[in-house]
């Protein structure tokens, strides 16, 4: 069972949700509550969106947005001469205004500071940004990965300051994407976590309440600030991110092997996961896609699932073990030198992405089919990720949104629209570089293990395949579906 957390609000309706046994407390979102921002903020004056990456454009825009008119200020910090003030600018913000400026100077005069650099920069800087905090202020994350490298090196938080996170459960530009869609649809937006780490004034969750409910999620629910770290950078390099190119990899090559054409592999793989496979799990959960299939294909899906989920549990097991001993942490941070005189090369240059672009400008002259021997390979895989978070007895919430609803809800819709690096590299630099490191063991395993069970007729683990379905996490997740805004994210 997962840790029982607990918490209350002086602001805010928290509601109650049984989830298979354990009540789990949250925050309903909507434009309703944006009139409660003021009490919520109170004694804020001014809030610093200290960065501009993946989080910061749209955490700023939205904030901005849902306190017009209430007197407090959204300023920006960025560092001098940063390429990205032209971008901020852009988006309505401007020294001239008061809006925009440097990132040490607006740390210093905000009373809620979000720090929302890359995390390779938190890591060099989190000295100078506690220097520069205010007495009394409010640090905000969202990412534990600070936390994370503290404990690496045996730092601290300043005693004098509440340290708070929301952790929106999508990318950046999904946030911003699904605030905007939620002005015509109320409630529309990401599900975020939030963690008080520390409290000195009694005030911090009601912050970090008021901060998640004004960057639009339509709920938001409880964690700690190393549970989010954990599950946050494991379930990017499984599932959300890494997991996913590495299973359409090998899924392309096995097709085309078979004597597929090009472009119906990558239909039967990526397209049909990105597609119906997606928006079956979105609306009706998992369990779902079994049960579409026909008697034929529930046979494929269940040699698929049988033969994969050990081999992706290989992988996930040893991923988890890398992120919460603090070694993936190390890794990035080892990164930060290297990308300073290498950047990262692009990730959809193989085959399989060429095709896809092909594939996609077809779209609607064919239907996309949900292949069931890939909806066996894909959800062993996630059933995999979900049974490692259970085990480790993270909350069922933060298993359900790290493993499925941030998946199909957020980033798999954005490697519908143009591919996975449309999908990968709209993330932090956290997530691209655990993406691009994890992707082909994945892809290795289910070739080398999965793929040759199946060839060698190995026989179907019938109590493996019983369990999930019966499994927990389908009643999870039809409560949270319950809480889905109408709203599907709308990718240009």
């Amino acid at each position: 069972m997962p840790t029982q957390l607990s918490f209350s609000s002086q602001v805010f309706q928290v509601d109650k949700i049984e989830l298979e046994g354990h009540t789990e407390q949250i925050v309903k979102g909507g434009r309703h509550l944006f009139s409660l921002l003021p009490k919520a903020f109170a004694g804020i004056q001014q809030i610093g969106v200290v960065g501009w990456g993946s989080q910061g454009p749209a955490q700023a825009q939205n904030l901005r947005d849902s306190l017009e008119g209430t007197g407090i200020r959204v300023k920006v910090g960025l560092r001098p001469g940063s390429a990205s003030m032209k971008e901020a600018e852009a988006a309505g913000f401007s020294t001239q205004a008061g809006t925009l400026g440097e990132m040490f100077a607006v740390i210093k005069e905000s009373d809620l500071v979000l720090l929302l650099i890359s995390d390779a920069a938190q890591a060099e800087l989190f000295g100078r940004v506690f220097e520069a905090l205010r007495p009394g202020a409010t640090l905000g994350l969202s990412h534990g990965f600070l936390l994370g490298h503290m404990k690496n090196v045996g730092a601290k938080f300043p005693a004098n300051v509440n340290v708070v996170a929301v952790c929106p459960k999508g990318m950046g530009p999904s946030v911003r994407r699904l605030y905007v869609q939620g002005k015509q649809v109320n409630g529309a937006g990401i599900n975020a976590s939030f963690a008080v780490h520390q409290d000195v004034d009694g005030r911090a969750t009601d912050i970090a309440l008021g901060w998640s409910v004004a960057i639009g999620s339509p709920y938001t629910f409880q964690t700690t600030l190393e549970s989010e770290y954990k599950s946050d950078i494991f379930g990017e390099r499984g599932i959300l991110l890494g997991a996913v190119h590495g299973v359409i990899e090998s899924l392309y090559r096995r097709y085309v092997s078979q004597g597929m054409s090009r472009e119906d592999a990558f239909l039967n793989s990526s397209e049909s996961i990105t597609g119906p496979i997606s928006s079956l799990i979105s609306k009706q959960g998992i369990l779902s896609v079994y049960e579409a299939l026909d008697s034929q294909g529930k046979v494929a899906f269940e040699h698929a699932y049988s033969a994969t989920y050990p081999a992706a549990r290989d992988i996930i097991e040893e991923m988890y073990d890398e992120v919460s001993s603090g070694n993936e942490i190390r890794s990035v941070n080892l990164a930060g030198e290297r990308l300073k005189r290498r950047p990262m090369g692009t990730i959809d240059q193989t085959e399989t992405w060429r095709v896809g672009a092909t594939v996609r400008k077809k779209r609607g002259q064919t239907k996309t089919p949900i292949h069931p021997f890939t909806a066996g390979v894909y959800i062993a895989t996630m059933m995999a990720q979900i049974d490692v978070l259970l085990e480790k007895e993270h909350p069922y919430s933060e298993v359900a949104n790290e493993s499925v609803i941030e998946c199909v809800d957020s980033l798999n819709p954005y490697m519908h629209a143009r591919g996975v690096s449309y999908m990968i590299d709209n993330c932090s630099t956290t997530a691209r570089l655990g993406a691009r490191k994890w992707a082909p063991r994945f892809d290795y395993n289910i070739t080398q293990q999965a793929f040759v069970d199946v060839d060698d007729k190995k026989p179907v683990n019938q109590k493996l395949v019983g369990d999930f379905k019966t499994h927990v996490a389908h009643k999870i997740l039809a409560e949270c579906a319950k809480m889905r805004p109408s709203v599907d994210i709308f990718v240009e």
